[in-house]
């Protein structure tokens, strides 16, 4: 097993560092290293990473303030010469917290445990279905995918249906196409994605989903009846 990395520090010594060790180990595979927190992002926006190694201290967007803009959190590894931020890092889920000098059995020690927890939410998601996290009420939800009806835009937030109710989530449609199946989401509208495994009929206006009509763009028709020969 390799897990994909990125490496963001603004010191170009401590990513040498870093990216060497990181190169070293045969269960890592380094996608990238970078001096800030933009580059790192637009890399993880065309690249599946598995694992971060942040540190925290950088000019303009800190490693905390980095990872409130992820709406999809990898593995987080905080590479710091700062104790203090140890307690606020565990806040974040963090895999571990590596103090400056970093030495290589430590490392090793942090790159396990990394590998560990991927390994166990592997099996889980095996067993429980795909699904993605929303924040809604100030609160963390686990929404299985299979269960979503559709999602529709709501003003500046994105209404996220299921089968047992539905969630207001600051967001939008864009991040969600993007986190959901290809093969089960498909958008229909500018303002609707619907799970196409839940449509019961349509015609050349609308989908149905239960007693729901979702309107059809007038070119969405056609990718709609493909989309439904490969469901």
């Amino acid at each position: 097993m390799k897990l994909n990395c990125v490496v963001v520090d603004d010191s170009s010594i401590q990513r040498m560092i870093i990216a060497k060790l990181v190169n070293n180990h045969t269960n890592l595979h380094l996608i990238g290293d970078f001096s800030n927190a933009i580059e790192a992002r637009s890399c993880m926006s065309v690249h599946n990473v598995d694992l971060i190694f942040l540190d925290i201290e950088m000019p303009v967007i800190s490693g905390f303030d980095f990872l409130d803009g992820l709406k999809i959190k990898p593995q987080i590894i905080f590479i710091t010469s700062k104790a203090e931020y140890a307690m606020k890092a565990f806040d974040y889920d963090a895999t571990d917290y590596l103090q400056k000098p970093i030495a290589i059995d430590r490392f090793n020690a942090s790159v396990r445990r990394a590998i560990d927890l991927h390994s166990l939410k592997k099996e889980n998601k095996e067993e429980e279905g795909d699904h993605i996290f929303i924040k809604s009420n100030l609160k963390k939800l686990k929404i299985y995918t299979s269960k979503i009806k559709w999602i529709e835009a709501f003003g500046d937030y994105v209404r996220v249906v299921t089968e047992e109710d539905s969630n207001l989530v600051l967001s939008t449609m864009k991040s969600f196409e993007n986190d959901l199946s290809k093969e089960k989401f498909i958008r229909v509208h500018k303002s609707y994605i619907i799970n196409i495994d839940k449509v019961e009929r349509f015609n050349s206006k609308f989908a149905e989903i239960g007693i729901t009509k979702i309107p059809l763009s007038r070119n969405k028709k056609e990718d709609l009846i493909k989309a439904l020969s490969f469901a």
